[in-house]
């Protein structure tokens, strides 16, 4: 992980400091992800399957996994295992739930009522990744807002293991949700199948879940296509960044950095800090921590595009991270939240030496579903809203539409558009 002083660099090289590899998406990405969806949409249930047996490995006869495989799932769990993601799955339940909006009505003038209807979309596509690591907590982080919107139709995708199984604790997770139809597929094609249907996968009309650069490129090409479906919010490769004061634990900031660098090559972790000294430490608590890891390779060459920055001071720190909005926002400083107001661009925030990011990954409540790629700028993190559609209702009385209709019409002449004014103006002829 290599160190820089940020005011040594010029606005341009700070740019580039700031640079995800991940960004680093080509035509050629493009034009094979097309080819990937073009194959399902041509061979449906068959390309699945052949690709299963050619990217992933395992030979699958069955792209649904049968109930069977839902107990045989639980039972292969230990106690322990089983009570972990339970747990999980009620504090993200009790947080999403809070979140579920309420109808409205308002009498906007006297006898004219807009209201504003709350629906669920009807089929959802949820993708649970699972290429370096199985991920049941995505499993949960989709299964539940999605459980509580209601949507009538459900779909998880999720990569087959060599032996052609989806992990164990990715079924449990959907089965705690409710989720039934799980499909043993991976990739840009899962996404595909989601989005255009096969013989096998219900087509859905909005497809979520994080993953890697190929299965973000589906996610944008089936949702830029009318025959497609509607993606959540651009969720890529992992990153954090970390804004720290000398009163920081290096310990803690290091454990931070790695646990966002073991998640895939393409991660990226970032430390500001006005402290040199804390550099100096965190740098070597990181050198000594590595060394534990099972993922250690990964971490190696995540950190290769990793940056630990000196910076001026904390508003510096938190200026740059605006900028750059992240993924994982931790602060640990002193009194965390007197600057968290200035925090204006984020995907989740974590305050202070005892919320390390993980919590926020697996049990806290919140969803670890988020916008990367400085997209947090724009985009929210996922939540039950987004399995959500609302629609607005207007009803008005006879007096309703003698007071709004004159400025109707008004509007209409000023647009030119003369059949709006008109199917105002016989109306109230009526009335007159």
């Amino acid at each position: 992980m290599k160190r820089y002083i940020l005011q040594d660099l010029a606005p341009a090289q700070q740019d580039a400091l700031l640079r995800r590899p991940a960004l680093a998406a080509d035509e050629r990405l493009r034009r094979e992800v097309a080819d990937i969806l073009s194959q399902v949409r041509r061979g449906g249930d068959a390309a699945l399957i052949r690709m299963a047996r050619e990217l992933d490995g395992a030979e699958i006869t069955d792209l649904l996994v049968s109930p069977r495989e839902f107990e045989e799932a639980e039972s292969s769990l230990r106690p322990e295992e089983r009570a972990a993601i339970r747990m999980a799955a009620a504090n993200v339940t009790a947080f999403h739930r809070a979140q579920l909006p309420q109808p409205l009505s308002v009498e906007t003038t006297p006898g004219v009522v807009c209201e504003r209807l709350v629906r669920p979309i009807a089929s959802v596509g949820l993708y649970v990744p699972a290429g370096s690591a199985p991920l049941p907590s995505t499993a949960l982080m989709l299964g539940v807002p999605a459980s509580l919107a209601g949507c009538p139709t459900q779909v998880l995708c999720s990569p087959p293991r060599t032996d052609g199984r989806v992990d164990p604790a990715v079924l449990y997770a959907a089965g705690i949700c409710g989720i039934s139809t799980v499909v043993r597929a991976g990739g840009a094609q899962a996404i595909g199948a989601m989005a255009y249907g096969t013989e096998t996968v219900p087509r859905v009309d909005k497809v979520f879940g994080p993953g890697n650069a190929w299965v973000t490129e589906a996610k944008e090409q089936v949702a830029a296509d009318p025959r497609g479906a509607a993606r959540d919010l651009p969720a890529g490769p992992s990153e954090v960044l970390v804004i720290a004061d000398d009163k920081a634990e290096p310990s803690f900031v290091a454990a931070d950095l790695l646990s966002q660098a073991e998640h895939g090559i393409d991660s990226q972790v970032i430390l500001l800090t006005p402290s040199e000294r804390l550099i100096d430490q965190v740098l070597s608590e990181i050198d000594s921590q590595t060394k534990l890891l099972s993922r250690r390779n990964i971490v190696r060459q995540s950190l290769a595009h990793s940056r630990a920055i000196l910076v001026r001071d904390l508003p510096t720190a938190i200026a740059i991270s605006n900028r750059y909005a992240p993924e994982h926002l931790i602060i640990q400083v002193e009194n965390p939240r007197r600057i968290l107001d200035q925090v204006v661009a984020a995907g989740s925030v974590f305050l202070g030496p005892w919320a390390p990011e993980t919590v926020g990954d697996y049990c806290s409540g919140t969803n670890h579903v988020l916008p990367t790629y400085g997209f947090a700028r724009a985009y929210s993190g996922l939540g039950v809203s987004d399995f959500l559609r609302t629609m607005t209702v207007q009803t008005l009385t006879e007096d309703g539409l003698r007071a709004v209709g004159p400025i109707a019409e008004q509007l209409a002449a000023l647009e030119g558009l003369d059949a709006h004014g008109q199917a105002v103006r016989k109306r109230l002829e009526v009335l007159a």
